[in-house]
Formats: C-alpha cells, sequence, structure tokens
C-alpha cells in the first residue's frame, strides 16, 4: 500500500509517498481503506515542525479521513465489514472531560494519521458517517466541523434559537459553525477582509457581515448593535479584546484558533461576567450528536478543490496559500 510521511518535520517539501506493508488487524483492530482526507491550519503547523507535541520522525500526517471497513480483528463487535466510517481526532477521547492522556492521542500528530491508502483502528476510534454524505464530504468532519459543534452545543454554554453569534473569518470552522447556527435558529454576524466571501456568507444564512480591515473597530460596532450572545474566537490574542467588546454582558468566547499575538486583559472578562472556554476538536459523543444533526438537516460541508492522491504536497501548498472558501480535500481512492 501507498503511504504518505514526513521523514523530518521543517516544510512541507519533506512529504513523501512510500510503500508499505499492508496491516492486519488484531484483537480489537479494524482495517480501513482510506477514501479521502482533509487539511486543517494544524497539518500546516505539524509540517513546519511547531506543533509541540507532534511526533517528530516518519509521521503518517493529517487527523481528518474517511473510508470503508475492510476487515475486522477478533473481538470487534462495534463495525462490521462495509462500514463508512471517519476517524475520531482524538483517538481515545469517547466522552466526558478530555484528560491529557486522550490529548496525547491525536491523528497526524502525536499519532499517525489519515494519509494513506489503509489504516488500523481501534474500534472505539471511528464513528459511522452519515448516509447522505461522499466520502470526501465525510473527510472535513472530524477536526473543523466537530470543533464548531463542541463550541456551540457542547461546551458550558448551549447556543439557543433566537441568540447572536459572532463568527471571526471564513475558515474551516467558521464555515461549520455558520451552518450550525443558522440550523438552529441563531442570528449570525460573520467578519471577513474579503467582500465576495461576506457575499457568499450571506448567502449562507448570515444576517450581517462585517469587512474588518475596513472596520477595524468591528468589536464596538458589534456592540453598538446591540452585541451577541457567543463569539467562536479562532484568532486569539489579537482579537480577542475585540470579541470581549462584542460581547454582552455574561456572554460567551469559545476560545479555538491562536493565530494573532499580542497581550489580554482579564478585566473585561471579570467586569462584565464573560465566559472564556477554550475548545479543543470534541469527543466521540459529541460527533454523534453532530451525526444526528447533519442527517436530520442533510446538511453538506462547503468543498473549495478536491486533489489526487498523487497531488498531495500540491493540496498542501494551495491549502497554504489559498484564498478559496472551503475544505481542501485529497481524495485518496
Amino acid at each position: 500500500m501507498k503511504s504518505y510521511l514526513f521523514p523530518i518535520l521543517g516544510s512541507i517539501e519533506e512529504l513523501v509517498q512510500q510503500e508499505r506493508q499492508m496491516p492486519t488487524p488484531a484483537y480489537g483492530q479494524v482495517l480501513v481503506r482510506m477514501r479521502a482526507a482533509s487539511l486543517n491550519y494544524r497539518d500546516l503547523t505539524v509540517a513546519r515542525g511547531r506543533l509541540p507535541r507532534a511526533k517528530t520522525v516518519d509521521l503518517v500526517p493529517l487527523s481528518d479521513g474517511a473510508g470503508e471497513v475492510v476487515a475486522i480483528g477478533d473481538g470487534v463487535t462495534r463495525h462490521v465489514v462495509g462500514d463508512r466510517v471517519a476517524g475520531l481526532f482524538f483517538q481515545d477521547w469517547a466522552g466526558g472531560a478530555l484528560s491529557e492522556r486522550m490529548a496525547a492521542s491525536a491523528l497526524g500528530g502525536p499519532v499517525d494519521g489519515v494519509l494513506t491508502e489503509y489504516r488500523l483502528f481501534d474500534e472505539d476510534g471511528l464513528i459511522e458517517i452519515p448516509d447522505h454524505l461522499t466520502f470526501q464530504e465525510a473527510a472535513t468532519l472530524p477536526c473543523a466541523a466537530l470543533t464548531a459543534w463542541h463550541a456551540l452545543f457542547g461546551g458550558a454554554r448551549t447556543l439557543l434559537p433566537g441568540q447572536r453569534v459572532l463568527l471571526l473569518g471564513s475558515g474551516g470552522v467558521s464555515l461549520f459553525a455558520l451552518q450550525f447556527a443558522v440550523l438552529a435558529g441563531a442570528h449570525v454576524i460573520a467578519t471577513s477582509s474579503d467582500d465576495d466571501k461576506l457575499v457568499r456568507m450571506r448567502d449562507m444564512g448570515a444576517q450581517e457581515t462585517l469587512n474588518y480591515r475596513e472596520q477595524p473597530e468591528w468589536g464596538r460596532i458589534i456592540a453598538e448593535r446591540g452585541g451577541v450572545d457567543h463569539v467562536v474566537e479562532v484568532g486569539g490574542a489579537g482579537t480577542l479584546p475585540h470579541s470581549m467588546q462584542a460581547c454582552r454582558f455574561g456572554g460567551a468566547i469559545h476560545l479555538i484558533g491562536v493565530l494573532t499575538g499580542g497581550q489580554i486583559d482579564p478585566a473585561n472578562i471579570m467586569r462584565r461576567n464573560l465566559l472564556l472556554e477554550g475548545v479543543n476538536v470534541g469527543s466521540g459523543e459529541m460527533f454523534a450528536g453532530m451525526n444526528a444533526a447533519l442527517r436530520a438537516h442533510r446538511l453538506h460541508p462547503l468543498i473549495d478543490r478536491v486533489f489526487s492522491f498523487d497531488e498531495a504536497r500540491d493540496a498542501y501548498h494551495y491549502f497554504a496559500g489559498t484564498r478559496g472558501m472551503g475544505k481542501v480535500v485529497i481524495n485518496i481512492s
């Protein structure tokens, strides 16, 4: 079988394709023929050697993939040959609170990922995917989609119909959060530096949009318009002061990304009774809940571009420099 790996980390150029031995499932294991994988910003961080916990030698990359079960080992009860499945981002996080041990089971970082024709999983590390989704669509779910779902529905404060939610940018998490918030009946405010993307987000259901480059005081502007109950915060320290300003008294900020640097003044959190919650993808239990919503509403992820398996390095480069909108997918087989 063919697999991609980074013999060493440091740059996208280190990615190579190799022929490897076909694995055989042991007790409790499932062999999956991977059909598609998708890229997240985290995958660029890993490739560049900037994820502290990532395996540094011969790492098979990418956390997000979907495929079909082709063989099972003794003792497997949750899956049968032919099941359409996706891998959990955290292989050991079935439910409950995330622990340090569970965090060390992330695909495409501490453990090998899914950019390979076949991969062994423990049976608890897989979840069936909705029937209405293609493998390419399902491959976008484990990280970006589940992170958005966790932020809005799996954390300490749940988004309710009629509430106001602010989304930053048009990356994968923000676009899934837009789709989920619209399904929940929320009033969505979306930001971007690209007016064409703002038009598309309005077409997807956002009621208000702001160009944050043209309106750098977007936090104040949103506050003057009534503020928001939730912020899906993907920027980090550089955008957090504006997000805090945009929040209503008692609002919730779901911190996902750390793309920008800066200083954080915690006084606003205390004075305005804000909830600042870190969101780290999600559990298998959350994934099941998200899949139920996807099935009920027949929601389809937004895909920007699909690359062939032999074009994996090109997919990395495209993703690193893209101005596109939607997920970048690699078709494996």
